[in-house]
């Protein structure tokens, strides 16, 4: 290729992943921060930083210098989802952009800076524009390539036009973002990018590959990338405003119940079906209230109806389908509802049954099961979602019926077994120490039964701290009850949890037993207190 790389505006987000994680889950970026991959951070907020928590560090390592540290999964979709109002916003003020990664989008700088009156001002317009639209901080960065200008905007730089090579020149090897080359430079002794950018062509093809030549072009500042500009997405969003304010669940479940149909009907003239709802709604006095909906499947026209009449009854009525405290309800009525297909697919998204068309016993019981919930409320029919976790009432949540299945914890899969030493699963799934192995219990106790143990003399049983056990188990009594003859036991399991938070901490060890009368539980040791907390069939 010849010419020279196209002037580039590029927007960038600082620890885009810790704020997408506010935006979407409400995790306080203000507060220590971390996001977590393969058990390494890639993500931290500026507070993190200051306690000493840096990229690549282990998560143990990381919350040993930080013990206050909120660990976030990490989860390219919410990022996407989240920076999608961001690139929605400054395509408001010029065209033609391109979303580099979750965080960042550039776009050509001729046109803004001809149109916003130069390149600097069309910087300042566009950050100050995503602050008061988005309420997100942003710097903007512009050179020749999106690759210069993605390292310029880190300083919030406008590099002068053909300054792009000695911008990157003083610049080390790792701002190419390929660890392994930048390791082997640095033993090679190239320190620098324009050390690199200097070697001959030639010879960096031969040594380092096609990738390593690509980098090198990069480093010299000869980036002809042209910038792959996205279509904006259709405006799928329906909205109904309202004269006199909505206060009362019947009339909201109409008005629920046409908006609706109008969302499906436009979400069936694109092709497209949802599997995430946003709603939002704006009472008379200015209160902005928002929730999202997650759908294990296609929402259909009446799934998305009820699920807006179940979201109006909890704002309107102050009731959230759960025991507990109530939430408070609006000051005043709703003037403005809208409906947000967060999530869409094409109608042939889903797989279809093995055999064909899913079986009408399985449309038949979700109909059903979508009736019980249509008249007592979402959390009427819960169904059990296994994850990871070191107890069997750690390893089991509860869902709404038709909710997306995600387990609250990650873990090995279904089939997978588990290291009875290590508490590793299978199939490469994350380590949990003092995990119970198999056969999981088939009762966990929604409350621990406290019990005690004695050995065969009649003595109490105890576990010291270094978890040697005092005499072998030779009866239980649970409660009030009756002895009963433990003929087998296997343990102890110890758990340290949380160890960092004194208020959280908790330190316990597990055993299994098995009694006369052919029964297997659980139990559990904890400040010198024995609980039963599951059985075994």
């Amino acid at each position: 290729m010849t010419g020279s790389p196209a002037r580039t505006l590029l927007l960038w987000c600082p620890d885009w992943p810790v704020l997408a994680a506010e935006i979407v889950d409400g995790v306080p970026a203000t507060g220590p921060v971390a996001v977590l991959h393969a058990n390494r951070v890639v993500a931290c907020s500026e507070r993190a930083r200051a306690e000493g928590v840096r990229r690549g560090l282990r998560k143990r390592e990381a919350q040993g210098r930080c013990p206050q540290l909120t660990v976030v999964e990490y989860d390219p979709g919410r990022d996407a989802r989240a920076f999608e109002p961001v690139v929605a916003a400054v395509e408001e003020l010029v065209a033609g952009v391109e979303v580099v990664r979750p965080g960042a989008c550039a776009v050509a700088a001729r046109g803004p800076s001809r149109y916003l009156g130069g390149e600097e001002a069309a910087a300042e317009r566009i950050i100050e524009h995503v602050a008061q639209s988005c309420l997100v901080e942003s710097q903007v960065g512009i050179a020749d390539g999106v690759f210069a200008a993605g390292l310029a905007a880190r300083g919030g730089r406008v590099v002068a036009p053909g300054g792009t090579p000695e911008f990157l020149a003083g610049l080390p090897v790792e701002a190419l973002g390929r660890s392994a080359l930048a390791d082997l430079l640095r033993r090679l002794g190239v320190r620098t990018l324009g050390d690199f950018a200097a070697l001959p062509a030639g010879d960096v093809l031969a040594r380092f590959g096609f990738d390593g030549a690509l980098a090198h072009r990069l480093a010299a500042g000869r980036d002809h990338r042209p910038l792959a500009v996205r279509q904006p997405p259709a405006d799928l969003t329906v909205t109904a405003e309202h004269d006199e304010p909505i206060d009362r669940v019947d009339a909201a479940a109409f008005v629920a119940r046409a908006l609706a149909e109008q969302l499906h009907e436009r979400l069936a003239g694109h092709g497209l079906a949802c599997t995430r709802l946003g709603i939002e709604a704006v009472t008379e006095h200015g209160q902005e209230l928002h929730r999202v909906w997650r759908h294990d499947g296609l929402l259909t026209a009446g799934a998305i109806a009820d699920r807006v009449r179940w979201q109006l009854d909890g704002w309107l009525s102050g009731s959230n389908g759960r025991t507990g405290a109530r939430p408070a309800r609006p000051t005043s009525g709703i003037i403005r509802l809208r409906l947000i297909p967060d999530g869409v697919i094409a109608q042939a998204g889903l797989q279809a049954g093995l055999w064909g068309e899913t079986g009408e016993e399985r449309e038949r019981a979700h109909r059903a099961l979508s009736r019980v919930q249509g008249i007592l409320g979402p959390e009427a029919v819960v169904t059990a979602v296994l994850g990871g976790g070191r107890s069997p009432a750690d390893q089991v949540r509860l869902v709404p019926w038709g909710d997306e299945r995600l387990p609250a914890r990650p873990g090995p899969p279904a089939d997978a077994g588990a290291d009875p030493a290590t508490g590793r699963g299978g199939g490469g799934a994350p380590p949990w120490p003092g995990r119970l192995p198999a056969p999981a219990p088939a009762v966990v106790l929604p409350s621990p039964l406290a019990a005690t143990v004695h050995d065969a003399a009649g003595e109490p049983v105890v576990i010291s701290a270094r978890l040697a056990v005092s005499a072998p188990p030779a009866r239980l009594v649970v409660g009030t009850g009756q002895p009963a003859e433990i003929v087998g036991w296997a343990g102890p399991w110890p758990v340290d949890e949380r160890w960092w938070a004194p208020v959280e901490a908790r330190r316990r060890a597990r055993f299994q037993v098995s009694l006369a009368d052919g029964a297997a539980l659980l139990l559990a040791v904890e400040a010198g207190q024995w609980l039963v907390e599951a059985i075994y069939d």
